[in-house]
């Protein structure tokens, strides 16, 4: 196995375990990945953390046996990646990721698809495929040209330069930059308080947010789907703990709750 999960305390944590190849991925470790996202899915967690072991987060696919007279790219990325990463992306708990050096390629893709992502100060990022006659993929043209701009981003791919984690934070490509020493205790800390959490405020958040990414709705529809929202968690218990602890001047206790 190239992956593992773990569920404590409402958290799932999923590892990439394959670090000799700094977590490349293969489609056989994509089935892996696919899997322990359902499975944790089906245990009804509250946060989901996504990490690699070793030296890298995830340095891309795994091409060391791939022939390119006979590989077939789009197969690969149509039907085994781009699945994986909407998976990422529906999932109905909060998403972290905890990223440390390599970070391209497929593995950028899941940061792509990930909720919220911390990186390492010395993590790399960017698009080496200049240097094996092929283009970014993964989504990270569309998040690199929405941040970065048209200029950095062809800039990034022509030449094939990396960035550091503390200059893509900077650059406004992902939440926060820790160092490579706390990253992980950092990303389990934060993971662990969300998992306490409104859940359903949440997801409510994360469904408006994929909006405003996706089909570009603009202030006043965004508004109104904010009133609806609101509206609707209204009717879910953790709405009413959360009113009732601030009214009796205490700490809420929720429960993940749906309307009742």
């Amino acid at each position: 196995m190239t992956v593992s999960l773990t569920i404590e305390g409402g958290v799932a944590e999923i590892a990439l375990d394959d670090p000799a190849k700094l977590n490349a991925l293969d489609a056989t470790a994509i089935a892996e990945l696919s899997q322990a996202l359902t499975d944790a899915r089906a245990a009804g967690v509250r946060a989901l953390l996504l990490r690699g072991e070793g030296r890298a987060f995830c340095a891309g696919r795994d091409i060391s046996n791939v022939d390119p007279t006979t590989d077939d790219a789009r197969g690969y990325l149509d039907d085994v990646v781009t699945p994986l990463l909407r998976q990422i992306a529906d999932f109905p708990a909060p998403t972290f990721a905890a990223a440390h050096g390599a970070c391209l390629g497929v593995g950028l893709g899941l940061l792509v698809a990930t909720d919220v992502v911390y990186v390492a100060d010395t993590a790399k990022i960017g698009s080496p495929f200049a240097n094996l006659g092929a283009t970014l993929d993964s989504g990270g043209h569309a998040l690199f040209f929405e941040r970065l701009g048209a200029h950095r981003t062809l800039d990034l791919i022509y030449t094939a330069e990396l960035m550091s984690g503390a200059d893509a934070v900077a650059a406004g490509l992902f939440s926060r930059v820790v160092a490579a020493d706390d990253l992980l205790a950092f990303t389990r800390e934060k993971v662990a308080h969300v998992a306490s959490g409104a859940t359903e405020a949440f997801l409510a958040s994360k469904a408006l947010i994929a909006r405003l990414r996706d089909e570009r709705i603009g202030l006043w529809t965004s508004l109104a789907e904010e009133n609806k929202a609101q509206g609707d968690l209204c009717l879910t218990d953790d709405y009413r703990e959360g009113f009732a602890a601030f009214q009796q001047k205490r700490p809420p206790v929720f429960h993940g709750s749906s309307a009742v």
